[in-house]
């Protein structure tokens, strides 16, 4: 057994312990750490028995002394285990032999020590080594190196770690299961990589490196026990054996994406497992390299994560101290800039005293600020101090490093071969003296450069490192800050000065503009009281307009609310026909009589009171302080003898008359708009009863105003919820009963009121004009059920209101198209009314329809014109006789009713069309009605109105 120290390659440290004892001895010391690991030392000749008893002792205690024997074995505070044998030519006293034990122990664990600091030192250089290599490996990721020269630069990196002149680099796609090789370096394989080619694996069967990546772990030792271990058949032409093969795959999210291999040719055992870690920690780090190579143009958009740097293990407290002072050094500077911003006295003592703070951060002998001028044209320097170039003169913007910085807008760190660098690249061009280091950082305003501030040197004994541009780069930013601040400063005090020029120039031009002013305002005055006249009366008549009564009536009513005693009245009038006068004898001659009106009305009322024409036709007479409503009652008929009087318009004798409407004051009222509003409904009860005449508004038509305005906002709350529906009546085959079809009938499911029909709301739905928003909400319904699907038509009644839209019959039919229904299975119910509104219009709609398959029926047909002129012309499907003469075909009427539907079956005859019997209550009608030659019928004898089509229709028992 052979024991050799480990550092020195030789027995250096028994050797020692021998010369202590006397000659002819051997001495033999091993230990084991506190990881397992046994290492020793052998003096010169001694035996493997001795080196045996003293690995012994490393798990015993010693025997009994010997004279000529001395063995030992103890722990030290590390935790390593010793153990010490020596063999004695001659006997040694004792007291000698505790002695040299003794040095023994020291000399030992001095050795110890130092092989702890040696192993340190090791472990740091190589860390150091290895995080050197790291850093390397990302500035050629970041580098604009084309991919071989940088995989090449990186072999020389890995070379520097390990043996690794046989190196080469694949990338593997899983995916379409193929290879590159990006990298190949071989000193005996001839093989000639080409990055770009993607290799099957298929073609490589007996390939080590496929294996490898098959494997997905990493594989050590000779070639050939590899292949064998993995079932790899020998093929030359994957090049020659190796005597050591290292293959680490490499990995990206637990896949397999490449592998990094080395190999020797003519060494065995040159990789271990510390190559195999060292191989794998860098080979996931050329990963990295190679994805931020490929990936370059993407991670540019992105933010670059910066790479903490390991940090350093004996960093010590003075580098702290260091960098502490240097951040307060900042600190105080970043400080100073600030206040100088604000107490310098000008831009130039700005620029000494910011040229004082940087020069307490780093060498700034050589110093200047340069500044883009307003136009961005030129370049100029406000301050500059240098020690070969005095003076520095504006100048047009040309190649120089200052414009190469404001181009980029980034610093600028150049030796001088850099700066050679790049002139030689056609980038810059020096201009003056050339520096040994520049350094340049831009200045920003609002992110846009504005100039620079650059420091240089002109000795190569003085260079700028990375640290003072990210100082400068910081205290750059501080400096624009300042100087916006100082220039703005000096902008304000500059423009505080043009400002009171400019308003000293104003004062006389205002004292002139004052003078004309003066001469202005009577002027305006007049024009003002006439504008304000024209705003509170009638253009026309002169009389107050609707503002003016708005703002009395408001007047009359604080009043009445602070005096109850005091009551008033509000006339509203509105002449009668006067529109017949318009279309008569023209606008001019109605105006004539709105004139004549308004002078009639002032005549008959009493001084005092209040007359106002609110527009069209239409006025208004306040009356204060009257009695009771027979005042305004008797006011009232005198206004309308008044204006019964004929008169002469145009060369003809008109005989007006009015309607109007009265109003009295109740505590209820709070605006003058309420009393209008009741004045004007009493006005037109009054128009409904005859005309010239009035009416008085009373509790029973507030009521009933009150009752339309609920029933109106009921509806629009219905029209907006889902408060209406369909109800559909069956149509039947008289003879066997037979359903053939229903008509849609509007319901109105009322919150409070039940179930509503449309005889109770649709006039005034009507009147608002709501009930054409309610029939869409039924067409749609009835289009639903439709497209449910089933047999038989179903009709719904379209109002003459709906004809008169031109885009009626296409929004019909698209809405018969968004639903998926049959347009076939719809028919359209109109009246005489409808077709005879507009018969060109009314045309059209029913020719479109139908040609669609959507069929039209007459209802109600004998109740109207009946004119027999035109029905031929219109592509009517049907009649439909009216429930009044299918009621009048049994009792009294019956001759008169039989005759009318006889004539109407006759008619249908002629036309070609069929006809359907409404309101059929009775056996005695259905049979009358089968007799006379009708063919359906419909009532509440087949069946009652019900929500579904499918319903079975409810039959009535009819005797007699």
């Amino acid at each position: 057994m052979r024991i050799v120290d480990a550092r020195h390659g030789r027995d250096a440290l028994a050797d020692t312990l021998q010369e202590a004892l006397p000659a002819g001895s051997e001495v033999a010391v091993l230990w084991r750490d506190s990881y397992g690991g046994v290492a020793g030392s052998a003096s010169l000749g001694a035996s493997s028995s001795l080196a045996h008893r003293a690995e012994s002792l490393l798990t015993r205690e010693p025997l009994t002394l010997h004279s000529q024997r001395i063995e030992s074995s103890w722990t030290t505070s590390e935790g390593v285990r010793v153990g010490l044998a020596a063999q004695l030519p001659t006997p040694m006293p004792a007291e000698a032999r505790q002695m040299w034990l003794d040095l023994a122990r020291i000399v030992i664990g001095a050795h110890l020590v130092a092989l702890r600091t040696l192993a340190r030192a090791e472990s740091l250089e190589k860390s150091e080594r290895l995080q050197q290599a790291l850093f390397e490996i990302a500035d050629l990721a970041g580098s604009d190196l084309e991919l071989a020269d940088m995989l090449r630069r990186i072999h020389t990196v890995v070379a520097g770690l390990m043996y690794a002149a046989n190196l080469y680099i694949v990338l593997y796609d899983d995916v379409r299961d193929s290879m590159r090789f990006l990298y190949f370096a071989d000193q005996r394989d001839t093989y000639v990589a080409e990055p770009e080619r993607d290799i099957p694996v298929d073609e490589m069967p007996n390939s080590v490196t496929v294996a490898l990546l098959r494997h997905g772990e990493p594989l050590q030792g000779p070639s050939e026990q590899i292949r064998e271990r993995l079932g790899v058949p020998r093929d030359i032409q994957h090049g020659p054996d190796s005597e050591d093969w290292l293959g680490v795959p490499m990995r990206r999210d637990d896949r397999i994406c490449g592998a990094i291999v080395v190999q020797s040719y003519d060494r065995p055992d040159v990789y271990g497992e510390e190559e195999r870690a060292l191989l794998a920690f860098v080979a996931q780090h050329i990963l990295t390299a190679l994805d931020r190579f490929h990936a370059r143009e993407e991670l540019e958009r992105r933010v670059e994560e910066r790479t903490q740097a390991l940090q350093l293990s004996n960093r010590d407290l003075q580098a702290e101290i260091i960098e502490r002072q240097r951040a307060e050094r900042l600190q105080r500077a970043l400080f100073r800039i600030a206040e100088l911003s604000i107490t310098s006295e000008t831009l130039e003592r700005f620029y000494t005293q910011v040229h004082d703070v940087v020069s307490d951060l780093l060498y700034a002998r050589n110093f200047y600020i340069a500044l883009l001028t307003e136009d961005g044209e030129r370049l100029e320097f406000p301050y500059s101090i240098d020690e070969r170039d005095a003076v520095r003169v504006t100048r047009n913007l040309t190649s120089g490093l200052t414009e190469y910085v404001i181009a980029r807008g980034r610093p600028l760190l150049a030796d001088r071969k850099r700066i050679a660098a790049l002139e030689s690249q056609g980038l810059v061009r020096s201009r003056g003296s050339l520096a040994h280091c520049w350094l340049g950082v831009p200045l920003f305003r609002n992110e846009s450069v504005v100039g620079v501030i650059t420091v240089q040197s002109y000795s190569p004994a003085i260079s700028f490192s990375v640290r003072d541009q990210e100082l400068l780069t910081f205290v750059a930013h501080h400096i624009s800050i300042g100087l916006a601040r100082k220039q703005s400063q000096d902008r304000l005090v500059s423009a505080h000065a043009e400002l009171e020029q400019r308003v000293e120039s104003r004062t006389r031009e205002l004292a002139q503009a004052n003078a004309e002013l003066l001469s202005q305002i009577g002027e305006r005055l007049r024009v003002e009281q006439q504008l304000t006249h024209q705003a509170t009366h009638d253009a026309l008549t002169g009389l107050p307009n609707r503002s003016q009564l708005l703002d009395r009536l408001s007047h009359a009513i604080a009043r009445a609310q602070s005096e109850p005693q005091r009551t008033f009245a509000v006339l509203f009038l509105d002449l009668d026909r006067f529109k017949l006068v318009n279309d008569s004898v023209g606008h001019s001659a109605g105006d004539e009589l709105l004139i004549e009106t308004g002078r009639r009305i002032v005549d008959a009322v009493r001084t005092g009171d209040t007359v106002a024409r609110l527009g069209g036709d239409e006025y208004a007479i306040l009356i204060e302080d009257i009695d009771g409503p027979q005042v305004a009652e008797e006011l009232a008929q005198r206004v309308l003898r008044a204006l019964g009087e004929p008169c002469w318009i145009a060369g003809r004798e008109v005989f007006p008359s009015a309607s109007l409407g009265i109003a009295l004051w109740h505590p209820r009222y709070r605006t003058g708009a309420e009393l209008l509003r009741d004045a004007d409904a009493a006005m037109y009860r009054a128009k409904s009863s005859g005309r010239d005449r009035c009416a008085v508004f009373d509790e029973a038509m507030r009521e009933e105003a009150v009752r339309i305005l609920d029933l109106e906002a009921d509806l629009r709350r219905a029209i907006n919820g889902d408060g209406f529906v369909a109800f559909y009546q069956p149509i039947v085959r008289l003879d066997d009963q037979r359903v053939i079809g229903h008509e849609a009938l509007l319901r109105w499911r009322h919150e409070r009121r039940g179930l509503l029909t449309p005889g109770e709301f649709i006039g005034v739905g009507a009147d608002s004009g709501l009930i054409e928003e309610v029939d869409w909400i039924l067409y749609r319904q009835v289009m639903d059920e439709l497209a449910r699907g089933g047999e038989g038509y179903i009709s719904v009644n379209v109002s003459p209101r709906h004809f008169r839209s031109s885009d009626f019959a296409d929004r019909l039919l698209r809405m018969i198209d968004q639903a998926g229904a049959d347009p076939h299975r719809l028919r359209i119910e109109i009246t005489e009314v409808a077709l005879l509104d507009d018969v060109p219009r009314a045309l059209r709609m029913l020719r479109t329809l139908r040609s669609h398959g959507v069929l039209a029926q007459l209802d109600d047909f004998g109740t109207g014109f009946s004119a027999l002129s035109y029905l031929h012309r219109f592509p009517i499907e049907c009649l439909k006789i009216d429930q009044s003469f299918v009621a009048g075909l049994v009792g009294d009427t019956q001759p008169e009713s039989v005759a009318v539907v006889r004539a109407i079956q006759a008619l249908a005859g002629t036309l070609g069309i069929h006809t359907i019997g409404e309101g059929v209550e009775n056996e005695a009608q259905r049979a009358t009605l089968r007799e006379l030659g009708c063919t359906y019928g419909q009532g509440y004898l087949f069946g009652y109105p019900a929500e579904r089509t499918n319903v079975v229709p409810l039959r009535l028992a009819v005797t007699g």
